[in-house]
């Protein structure tokens, strides 16, 4: 093997190729991921550390007053143990990894991808990376149907940076923005939002912001101190599936 091979592969140039293909591209949160990691050598030898697959989105942070797109680690997945690549060797290795129950939904400006990489030592790191949709699961489902039904329109759906009373695993939430259109709330409400704390698969946290629309005096300077927004908590489960547009209704009228 010639010595400048082995010196161009410590530097990145002619090392090993990774490429990632998934089984599917549409997921629900929770759901298994499967796929194949196809690694190409380059022109000599190397050692490859570790082969991992990671999640990764975007979100909004601010600071200094001014809002900035910052790139969150969902999770990561180690795949392999340390092993060899020849020069222009070609290796299929097989995955699977479990979505985290608490995915954002490719919803709104949501992305959602998966990056692959190889760990190899004093050498560039070759990456993949391969864009995923996430849908809702059934009991999320319930909860847009609902609000549809109740006369809302999904306006917005952004992942924003946590507050710290909000913050659960991951730096951001995702905050579904529903406008009333129709039906008993228009007029009443400027906005509702929603957020989803998943528990488990048939069990969800809903954090709702109830955006009261401004009504007389009173009602023009409680919007300008911010006070006509109240939060709601509550929990839903699968046994709440048939039930969910009344369910809604009542946690939204109490404070409307």
């Amino acid at each position: 093997m010639s010595i400048f091979n082995k010196v161009f592969a410590s530097i990145g140039i002619g090392s090993a190729q990774v490429d990632t293909r998934l089984e599917r591209d549409n997921y629900f949160p929770g759901e298994e991921v499967k796929g194949i990691i196809t690694i190409n050598g380059g022109k000599a030898e190397q050692r490859v550390d570790e082969i991992y697959l990671s999640l990764h989105t975007t979100y909004i942070k601010e600071a200094d007053d001014k809002k900035y797109t910052a790139t969150a680690l969902i999770d990561r997945f180690r795949v392999t143990e340390t092993f060899d690549i020849g020069p222009s060797e070609s290796k299929e290795i097989p995955f699977s990894f479990q979505l985290p129950g608490d995915m954002p939904l490719s919803i709104g400006r949501t992305k959602i991808w998966v990056s692959t990489g190889l760990d190899i030592k004093n050498a560039v790191d070759p990456s993949d990376k391969d864009f995923i949709k996430v849908l809702p699961n059934r009991l999320m489902e319930a909860v847009f149907g609902a609000a549809e039904d109740l006369g809302f329109r999904l306006r917005d759906a952004e992942c924003e940076e946590a507050s710290y009373r909000l913050r659960r695993r991951l730096p951001f939430i995702q905050e579904f923005e529903f406008i009333p259109v129709s039906g008993p709330f228009r007029g009443k409400l400027d906005e509702l939002e929603v957020v989803f704390f998943p528990l488990s698969e048939n069990e969800m946290e809903l954090y709702l912001q109830v955006d009261r629309r401004a009504r007389g005096l009173g009602g023009f300077l409680a919007e300008a101190l911010e006070t006509d927004e109240t939060n709601v908590r509550m929990t839903v489960t699968s046994a709440d599936i048939p039930s969910m547009l009344q369910k809604l209704k009542a946690a939204i009228e109490r404070y409307s």
